[in-house]
């Protein structure tokens, strides 16, 4: 089983990594490649191609042009520990052990414009490219283009090894990413809905957060058997068998 999840915008370089457990990109040539055609363009370039503010695309206008997995005056860090946004929140994945870390590097992958797929203890450096940016790399109109048939590739590797089911815990801008015609697993999605005005509602920051919570949920329970996430009530999520459809799988939470 394979849980597959976005990465986020907000990133942490300043706090130490609670391991030294870490492991090397797999797609790390293909990251190069991109990052060599983000150089080409000026902060106001990267600006207008990303919807970013002059002062965040100056940042990383810096950020590209120091990009090198061998310069050492670049922090590097795992990925599931340098993310910083909702899901990770939810992960917290620096309260985990080393055993655990492993579990999750066994489990989850990050889908990344940068870097493709990223196992969780892949060290990284700080970037932001959305993978719905319309870069265009070698002879690709965008990153889509650029990234589905490695991403898919590896995705049915790690399926082939780690059981033929794939949790999607990714936006729809990430998941776009994976050829699902192309992946023979069972793709089971899960969904969060929150009780508002009297109706069930995915809200976005609770929906991100509590697909860290299911992560976690897998990692702290060690789950390889799918049915058993249908146990998940972490912060007062129930699975819903009646809102459920095939594997669309909800789940509710009132106050």
């Amino acid at each position: 089983m394979i849980l597959v999840i976005s990465p986020a915008k907000s990133m942490d370089f300043n706090t130490p990594a609670t391991t030294a457990l870490n492991s090397l990109p797999q797609f790390i040539d293909e990251a190069s490649v991109i990052n060599k055609e983000l150089r080409k363009l000026s902060a106001g370039q990267l600006s207008s191609l990303m919807g970013i503010s002059q002062g965040l695309a100056e940042l990383n206008f810096e950020r590209i042009y120091m990009w090198s997995h061998q310069n050492p005056d670049n922090p590097l860090k795992p990925a599931v520990l340098a993310y910083a946004g909702d899901v990770y929140q939810g992960l917290k994945a620096k309260t985990f052990s080393d055993e655990q870390l492993q579990i999750a590097q066994s489990k989850i992958r990050i889908i990344s414009g940068l870097y493709g797929l990223l196992r969780p203890l892949d060290l990284i450096q700080a970037y932001r490219l959305d993978m719905g940016t319309s870069l265009a790399v070698q002879q690709n109109k965008d990153l889509y283009s650029f990234w589905t048939e490695k991403i898919t590739g590896q995705l049915q590797n790690d399926l082939n090894i780690n059981g033929k089911v794939l949790v999607n815990l990714a936006s729809n801008e990430y998941f776009r990413a994976i050829n699902t015609d192309g992946i023979d697993a069972r793709i089971i999605t899960p969904v969060f809905k929150d009780m508002k005005n009297g109706q069930y509602k995915m809200i976005s920051f609770y929906a991100k957060r509590a697909r860290g919570l299911m992560c976690r949920f897998v990692v702290e329970n060690n789950i390889t058997d799918p049915e058993d996430m249908k146990a998940f009530d972490s912060e007062g999520y129930i699975f819903s068998p009646v809102l459920s459809r095939n594997d669309s799988w909800v789940f509710t939470r009132e106050y």
